[in-house]
């Protein structure tokens, strides 16, 4: 099993360098030993999706979604994918889903959102997701302090 993880890293370096063609033929050749490989099922989804074809990234999130119908990702992929393939109202379904399974899997109250930061290269969608409802004004970033242009500083 320890090679299919391997092969797996090696096509997700594939995707977060941009060759997502590459990555897509490296998780095929794992899915091809184990079809229910799901973080590789995931993977050529969102590759597909990078790539703009959103039919095949939709089929794809489908058959992950078939692995573990209750993964959060799984939903919040196929909501990201449908609202780019310009059907807003089954985007909205599966964003819908995404929450429930949020809620079921972290059992904190909806609006707590955990924050894993270690996670964040497995949960790929995950920025992207927020996009439908981004704060009119973003929070203040301590890092960003005294760097304003102009040197205004006191």
């Amino acid at each position: 099993m320890s090679s299919h993880q391997d092969q797996f890293d090696d096509a997700m370096f594939d995707y977060s360098t941009g060759e997502y063609a590459v990555a897509i033929s490296k998780l095929q050749a794992i899915l091809a030993e184990d079809p229910d490989h799901f973080d590789a099922r995931l993977g050529v989804a969102m590759s597909h999706y990078r790539l703009g074809d959103y039919p095949t990234a939709i089929a794809e999130g489908h058959r992950a979604e078939k692995l573990k119908p209750n993964e959060q990702l799984v939903h919040t992929n196929l909501s990201l994918f449908y609202m780019k393939s310009g059907d807003k109202q089954t985007a909205e379904k599966h964003g819908l889903q995404a929450r429930i399974a949020s809620w079921k899997g972290n059992m904190a109250a909806p609006g707590t959102e955990p924050a894993p930061e270690e996670d964040a290269d497995l949960r790929m969608a995950q920025p992207k997701a927020q996009a439908f409802k981004l704060p009119e004004k973003f929070p203040d970033m301590p890092w960003k302090k005294n760097t304003r242009p102009g040197g205004d500083q006191h």
